[in-house]
């Protein structure tokens, strides 16, 4: 059997893609990377409770970080534009 042989440029390339501010603008996007192919993880993080006093008004408590593969990284970009409490490239 002849080895499987991968394009090492973009395997296993996970990258930190954006931040999400609102459980409702996660669920969103979720929807829109599964509908689009685009495979990803979330990580959830709770804000400190400084962090919650300072923060800007609206973001709720939780924050999540959205990591994608960096193949995909230039079509989620185009999908995520101008969503609603989605920081890309702030990661």
């Amino acid at each position: 059997m002849e080895a499987i042989s991968f394009n090492a440029l973009f395997f296993n390339h996970e990258i930190p893609f954006c931040k999400v501010y609102s459980v409702e603008s996660k669920d969103q996007l979720e929807k829109l990377l599964v509908r689009n192919r685009i495979s990803f993880f979330i990580e959830w993080q709770e804000r400190r409770l400084w962090q919650r006093f300072l923060g800007s008004p609206g973001t709720g408590k939780n924050v999540f970080t959205i990591r994608i593969n960096e193949a995909d990284s230039m079509l989620a970009k185009g999908l995520v534009e101008g969503m609603e409490y989605v920081e890309v490239g702030t990661v």
